[in-house]
């Protein structure tokens, strides 16, 4: 039987990482794809998002076609997936020819702006000023909204005074789990 292929998509310090290391948590096999991983992945003539080209949407998409890919071998082996992106309602044009017709789930973690800027100052490891997210955060606070609705089938959750638990149990709650 194959596995569930969830997407979980929001703007820096959303929290999709830790969303998506929880949710694989709770079943019996299951992976973490990160597609800025995948991205890393490149070593020479990296692209990154920061200052936008068409050589940066070109490893995007390159990226997402992968992780699709990667997505749909191991749903095939029973495996739960979950694939973590910023990544808009347009954007899928990468995943879903790439899936082979297997359906995705799609969850949009969406804290206040707030919130948001929040915990983006706090220390999470990172290997570049997190101040540089401000701009971004805000920008994408407002275009995954009105991109990624429930009328397009996005799952979208208030996470602003939900933990990583409380949000995994809405995530399992939500018709999208059946």
């Amino acid at each position: 039987m194959n596995g569930p292929i969830w997407l979980v998509t929001g703007a820096p310090g959303a929290g999709k990482t830790s969303v998506a290391d929880a949710l694989c948590r709770r079943y019996p096999r299951a992976s973490h794809i990160p597609v800025d991983d995948l991205r890393e992945w490149v070593r020479s003539g990296f692209a990154g998002p920061l200052e936008w080209t068409d050589e940066t949407t070109r490893q995007f998409g390159l990226a997402r076609r992968s992780a699709a890919r990667i997505a749909a071998e191991y749903s095939d082996a029973g495996f739960a997936v979950v694939i973590d992106d910023v990544v808009r309602e347009p954007d899928l044009v990468d995943y879903i020819p790439n899936l082979g017709g297997r359906a995705m789930r799609k969850v949009l973690l969406a804290p206040s702006l707030a919130e948001l800027l929040r915990r983006n100052t706090l220390p999470r490891g990172k290997s570049f000023d997190t101040a540089v997210l401000e701009r971004v955060s805000r920008e994408l606070h407002v275009s995954l909204a009105a991109a990624n609705t429930p009328e397009r089938d996005w799952l979208v959750l208030d996470t602003t005074a939900l933990d990583v638990s409380g949000t995994v149990e809405r995530i399992l709650a939500s018709p999208s789990a059946a």
